[in-house]
């Protein structure tokens, strides 16, 4: 099972508010299936109903694991074009939806099934 750690789901959302009403988007580095901390790649262009990364500035680092990205309409669901991204780019990606706090986000693996990722301190 996938676990993220309290401070960087709180780094996220407060991330995503501040990029409001633009999207945010970032990628996650885990460790034992542990998400531990996320990764802003340099050229990344956050707009109101996406965001574009640059991924010739993403670095090649197996312990990149996955993407968050925020979705300000308030529906963590991902768009076609997340799917797509998610197949790509790792095994575990999170969305989070405006008010951005602890209830308004959910995961998804690589196929775009939602999957459990547990809070810990």
């Amino acid at each position: 099972m996938w676990k993220i750690r309290k401070n960087v789901l709180k780094l996220i959302n407060e991330s995503s508010k501040s990029s409001y009403p633009n999207e945010f988007g970032a990628f996650l580095r885990a460790k034992y299936k542990v998400i531990y901390e996320i990764v802003l790649l340099p050229g990344t262009v956050s707009g109101g109903r996406s965001v574009l990364y640059n991924l010739l500035m993403k670095p090649i680092d197996f312990s990149i694991v996955g993407s968050v990205h925020s979705h300000p309409s308030g529906y963590p669901i991902p768009s076609q074009a997340d799917l797509d991204m998610f197949s790509k780019t790792g095994d575990v990606h999170i969305i989070v939806a405006y008010p951005f706090n602890e209830r308004s986000w959910k995961a998804y693996n690589r196929d775009g099934e939602e999957i459990e990722v547990k809070i810990i301190d």
